[in-house]
């Protein structure tokens, strides 16, 4: 303690501090070791406590009359913490050493800018007899602050907020637009965005555009409850109420840059996202969902969120999102219209997610990861289908609709728990995209000849019985052997479930997506013995690919020969 005291049954006018019962203390950012803690008087202590030291006068009305017993007449609540006349609040300057702004819960606010040498009375010449509650310092400009003024108990609830640019010199009122029923208990600006306001009050939380000319209801999904104190922190907004817990609105990047009365087709720069695993009920896009759980906290979206302002849309139209790399190629894109030959089965890949495409604001998290894999239809494979997640770096968003195309830049952070460099991210990088595209390019060309070798025993079964059909019978069946074995060694198309690759093994392309599922990792590196089994099932699939491209290039345009001398005609275009 300041001044060891017993302070039971002692009225405050004969106590040497009276201390608020939230009495502030603060951290010196200017000085080290240095704390600041409130009284009547403004204490200073450089060693953690042992000494203490008064740097200012008495900076409250100091009316005897109201420092007396704190109850009666039969019971008095005397336990040294019902003081009146205290400082209720403490701020140091964030831009300037010796610059401390106090506020009394009787009124007064004062500031000192040589480290407590002299002090000089700043009350707002109209404020009342007031709990100044809360003072902020703007991060843009030392001689700007704010304060928040509470009279509830006074029964007045107004709000009372106001701002100076000259230290205190002078005074504006900010607070128009707030409910006149809705009193203050905290103000406080962006750090990136000059002039963004919010303030917290009785009734919730209210924002500001315009340094608090104007205020409007910034309420969202949190309960209306009084809100006790606000904080900007690292792009985000923390919100402590009186009984409803803390709140953080997440990502503060949208409100930064909202204007008013801007365009109605435009993209939002994306906050940059780390490249970290996890998952959130934030990381989709229902518009239902309100970003609160009734049983836990939600995580914030681990992928670059985008957001998205959009006129009024026709049924018809569509709208795409791009995703592009530093080289402009694009990676994965995304439509608000479902590829019509697209489908979900067991053991397949998931469907892409669908675009919002209302009118105004709309949201879409991109999870980072780079286009999904193909599937082959009603073959279960055991395996994640999904890209690798992009490395770090800066991408390119581009939303269409309606012929017109906005863009913005994403960035993709490095994962700060982890000691990866540049080159081992592009190296997995790299070695991922390779196995992911000629997965794509295996499916597709067993989806491409499945679709012929059914053509063709279709063909064959209606052929008519004859010596001019001899030939194209015996080469059509004999081809489509040939395609059915390829088919064999590529998918195994008897699995249907879970484990039922105990009675039917997996072929080739489900091995190969077991090692692009190994090679994935939260630590984004490749080991020799997943570089070893590449190098093994790319000999492998070599020798696969070569025998489906002399399918392609040689026996399906022999047998279409065969068909046009038969007079039937070619089926099949080669490749």
């Amino acid at each position: 303690m300041a001044a060891p005291f017993q302070y039971l049954s002692v009225d405050p006018k004969d106590m040497k501090y009276r201390f608020n019962w939230n009495a502030p203390i603060i951290w010196s950012r200017h000085e080290p070791n240095t704390f600041y803690h409130a009284a009547q008087q403004l204490l200073k202590t450089s060693d953690f406590g042992k000494t203490w030291s008064e740097v200012s006068p008495d900076l409250t009305r100091n009316e005897k009359e109201k420092q007396g017993k704190g109850g009666g007449p039969l019971t008095n609540e005397a336990v040294g913490a019902e003081n009146y006349g205290t400082i209720a609040y403490v701020a140091e300057s964030p831009h300037e050493k010796g610059v401390i702004w106090t506020g009394s819960d009787d009124g007064f606010v004062h500031v000192t800018r040589d480290g407590g040498v002299t002090w000089k009375n700043v009350t707002p010449r109209e404020l009342p007899e007031t709990l100044v509650n809360a003072i902020e310092i703007s991060p843009f400009d030392k001689g700007t602050a704010y304060i928040a003024t509470t009279r509830y108990k006074f029964n007045d609830h107004t709000p009372g907020l106001y701002k100076t640019t000259d230290y205190g010199s002078t005074w504006t009122r900010i607070d128009s637009g707030l409910p006149r029923n809705a009193f203050t208990r905290v103000v406080r600006e962006d750090d990136v965005r000059r002039d963004l306001l919010f303030a917290g009050t009785e009734l919730g939380i209210f924002v500001s555009f315009n340094g608090g000319r104007h205020w409007q209801p910034f309420q969202l999904n949190l309960p209306v409850t009084p809100i006790t104190d606000l904080r900007v922190h690292r792009g985000n907004l923390i919100a402590a109420t009186s009984g409803r817990s803390f709140w953080i609105l997440d990502d503060l990047s949208l409100i930064r840059q909202y204007r008013p009365g801007a365009s109605d087709f435009s993209v939002y720069q994306p906050s940059p996202a780390y490249l970290a695993n996890g998952s959130s009920e934030l990381n989709g896009s229902d518009p239902e969902f309100d970003g609160a759980n009734l049983y836990r906290g939600v995580n914030p979206a681990n992928g670059v969120v985008i957001y998205y302002d959009l006129p009024e849309l026709k049924k018809e139209d569509d709208v795409t999102i791009e995703i592009a790399d530093a080289s402009g190629k694009i990676i994965r894109t995304f439509s608000s219209k479902r590829d019509a030959s697209a489908r979900r089965w067991d053991g397949g890949p998931a469907l892409e997610p669908l675009l919002s495409k209302k009118k105004g604001l709309n949201r879409f998290v991109w999870n980072m990861r780079r286009a999904t894999m193909p599937g082959v239809p009603d073959v279960y494979i055991e395996a994640s289908y999904n890209g690798h997640k992009a490395i770090p770096g800066r991408y390119r968003v581009t939303v269409r609709a309606l012929g017109r195309s906005v863009g913005a830049d994403a960035e993709i952070l490095a994962n700060p728990l982890y000691p990866t460099d540049t080159t081992t991210y592009r190296e997995y990088g790299t070695f991922m995209s390779s196995m992911e595209t000629e997965l794509t390019d295996m499916h597709r060309m067993v989806n491409d000849l499945n679709e012929k070798r059914k053509q063709l025993d279709s063909l064959l079964s209606t052929l008519p019985v004859g010596e001019k059909y001899a030939v194209a019978k015996r080469d059509g069946e004999a081809l489509s052997k040939k395609l059915k074995a390829w088919d064999e060694d590529m998918v195994q198309r008897r699995s249907r479930a879970y484990d039922d690759v105990e009675n039917f093994p997996n072929r080739f392309t489900a091995n190969y997506m077991f090692l692009i599922n190994q090679s994935e990792s939260d630590l984004p590196r490749i080991n020799q013995p997943s570089r070893d089994l590449y190098a093994k099932m790319s000999a492998e699939w070599a020798v696969l690919r070569s025998r489906a491209d002399e399918m392609l290039a040689k026996d399906i345009p022999a047998l279409n020969r065969i068909l046009w001398e038969a007079g039937i005609g070619a089926v099949w275009a080669t490749k």
